[in-house]
């Protein structure tokens, strides 16, 4: 009898081959990374070395193409996940051969599949070569209950993480300083690595992807506070705070009031049925009309599963309907070049009447 992991991985391997179908797709070559630790359980090591999964629409046995120094339990473990037959290669052999061999028609690619191996294979296929964005992003977007569940488990150990920022934002610590503690905080929660840090104070904060610096905050900064890291199972969390070292002039209040209210507005905008875009605009429009558009410099928001960022994206025109367990980030932001920033995110969850929100921690400007 199969295992609920088995299970799971079979089922999401028919989907996909679902998908392929109706868009009139006969292979889809999987590469290693987010879309084979999605099909198979296991995120395999490729570097210069092809390692591809070939699916073949038509239900016939998949093909596990792989380099013979990465035959594994693991790599046995993923291939019997989906009924694939293991061809391992060994250096001298044309591995791109193995593919081509194996498809003909119209042959779907991963997108993160490198030029060193797309320009070969698209000399060497029968047929049309197509990126399988249209089927595997489609199937990874529409999360399962469970998981939404791991995806709501990483955010509240995120949350946690936000909560103590008191303890680690400090005037007088360099970001840096800042940053090597809420790195130990976000592994203590038992995420097993800090994906990213962002601690922009003052001028740092206009710039939405800082990271850290030698910069030692001050009285009076606004900072933003940019973190997330995955559960052992892959599951990321992105969360975004902004936070005052010291009562914020009234500029800055008021600024930060619209920025909140333009959050909550796409937030509440969510719900099956309508374009992404439109989630967009509720935060754009809004701060359009406070006379802060020209200060939100990026898309409201981003897909999130076992890719920190996958779609869908939450971008101004995005036409990708909404529909039951899509999940991602909602994160409109100001920003003041050479002065200051304010970001505020959230992960949603797409429900059957609605959304649901993955982060229920303090929204408001916070004073520490």
């Amino acid at each position: 009898m199969n295992s609920p992991t088995t299970q799971i991985h079979s089922h999401r391997l028919a989907a996909v081959r679902d998908r392929a179908r109706d868009l009139g797709i006969d292979h889809v070559v999987v590469y290693s990374g987010e879309d084979m630790s999605y099909l198979t359980g296991e995120r395999m090591a490729s570097h210069e070395r092809l390692t591809a999964l070939v699916v073949p629409v038509d239900g016939a046995e998949p093909l596990l193409v792989l380099p013979s120094l990465e035959l594994t339990d693991v790599t046995r473990r993923a291939a019997d996940r989906v009924g694939a037959r293991i061809h391992p290669w060994a250096d001298g052999t044309d591995a791109i051969a193995l593919v081509t061999g194996s498809v003909a028609g119209r042959v779907a690619v991963s997108t993160a599949l490198p030029a060193l191996h797309l320009v070969p294979l698209q000399d060497g296929v029968d047929g049309e070569v197509v990126l399988a964005s249209e089927v595997i992003d489609h199937v990874r977007a529409v999360k399962t209950a469970h998981e939404v569940g791991e995806l709501a488990e990483a955010a509240r150990r995120i949350d946690a993480v936000h909560a103590r920022m008191g303890e680690f934002l400090q005037v007088g610590r360099t970001e840096a300083e800042v940053g090597e503690l809420i790195t130990a905080a976000i592994e203590a929660e038992g995420l097993t690595r800090a994906e990213f840090v962002i601690v922009g104070s003052g001028p740092n904060g206009a710039d939405p992807h800082h990271g850290v610096s030698d910069r030692v905050v001050e009285t009076g900064d606004i900072v933003v506070v940019d973190i997330g890291g995955p559960l052992p199972s892959g599951y990321h969390s992105d969360c975004t705070r902004t936070y005052s070292m010291g009562q914020p002039s009234a500029e800055v209040a008021k600024t930060y009031a619209v920025l909140e209210e333009a959050q909550r507005l796409a937030r509440e905008s969510v719900r099956p049925g309508i374009a992404i875009g439109e989630v967009d605009a509720a935060a754009r429009e809004h701060l359009a009309a406070a006379g802060l558009g020209e200060l939100f410099i990026h898309r409201t928001g981003h897909g999130i599963g076992l890719g920190l960022h996958e779609p869908p994206f939450v971008a101004p025109g995005a036409d990708t309907v909404l529909e039951e367990g899509m999940t991602f980030s909602v994160e409109p932001g100001v920003y003041t070049t050479g002065s200051w920033g304010a970001r505020l995110e959230d992960i949603v969850a797409v429900t059957a009447d609605g959304r649901r929100d993955l982060n229920d921690g303090e929204r408001g400007l916070r004073v520490l």
